[in-house]
């Protein structure tokens, strides 16, 4: 996945310079080839050799960092990126997994999925951060509905959701129920199934964290983990599974999506 989306970074920058890559190739002194090869995923060039083809296209400094970052990575299964005080405003890497997933299977232990949360419940998430710059609150909230998009999509989607997370007045009364109401909405989707994982359910499989399983149609399975600054994307496949573990694990002590809408409605009342 990472070395696609390095591909078509660079496949884009070379495009921008609105030259042929034969044209781009023999600005930096390459044989087409060459150039073909690396937007391939094939290799043949070094990191300071891409720096200088980035140059080259004069690539904004942000997509070259960005670029140069995926080039050092791919092929390291598993990648882990700092993002300094806090997570960016739309984490570029997740968004393009989220895009392409063919299935999307997500346990959140203390807060709503972000394609869950109506605007109002995002904007009390981000409130309560206190990594997140005040100037971009309203910036971040319009990011995470562009992500719901993926939701609207071909993407089947399976929350399993903590009963306390839906109990918790995140935002207060008002807000909380407005995003009942929501949830009730999304549920009755056929692509979206909520599982609610009761209070009484005891210790279970997901105690041991949040994440987000993602499966394609043409490439291996992720997992993602997001922390207050900084995520990891897991691709070895040994420990993929053993997250698809932990989702057996949760679907015998999480109620059914009928029942999951039975309780949704429930804490309307």
């Amino acid at each position: 996945m990472r070395g696609r989306e390095f591909g078509d970074g660079l496949r884009a920058a070379v495009a921008a310079t609105g030259m042929t890559s034969r044209k781009v190739a023999e600005l930096v002194g390459w044989q087409e080839a060459k150039l073909s090869d690396l937007i391939n995923g094939k290799g043949g060039a070094n990191e300071l050799e891409l720096a200088l083809l980035l140059g080259a296209c004069r690539t904004p400094p942000a997509e070259r960092d960005h670029l140069l970052s995926l080039f050092t990575g791919t092929g390291v299964r598993g990648w882990w990126q700092e993002h300094g005080a806090c997570a960016p405003i739309s984490p570029r890497t997740l968004v393009e997994h989220e895009r392409l997933a063919e299935k999307l299977v997500s346990w959140q232990t203390m807060l709503l999925h972000g394609m869950l949360q109506t605007s109002d419940y995002t904007r009390a998430v981000i409130a309560g951060c206190v990594n997140a710059p005040a100037d971009e609150r309203e910036e971040r909230v319009a990011a995470r509905a562009v992500r719901q998009e993926a939701l609207s999509g071909g993407m089947k989607s399976v929350f399993f959701v903590p009963e306390a997370v839906l109990l918790n007045q995140v935002g207060g009364p008002a807000v909380m129920r407005g995003q009942l109401e929501h949830l009730a909405a999304l549920a009755a989707r056929p692509s979206v199934v909520i599982r609610v994982v009761p209070l009484d359910a005891g210790a279970h499989a997901g105690m041991a964290g949040s994440f987000d399983l993602m499966t394609f149609d043409r490439y291996e399975d992720v997992v993602f983990l997001e922390a207050e600054n900084s995520s990891l994307i897991i691709e070895a496949p040994a420990a993929v599974k053993a997250y698809a573990r932990v989702v057996e694990g949760l679907e015998p002590v999480a109620l059914d999506a009928e029942q999951s809408k039975e309780l949704i409605k429930k804490l309307l009342t």
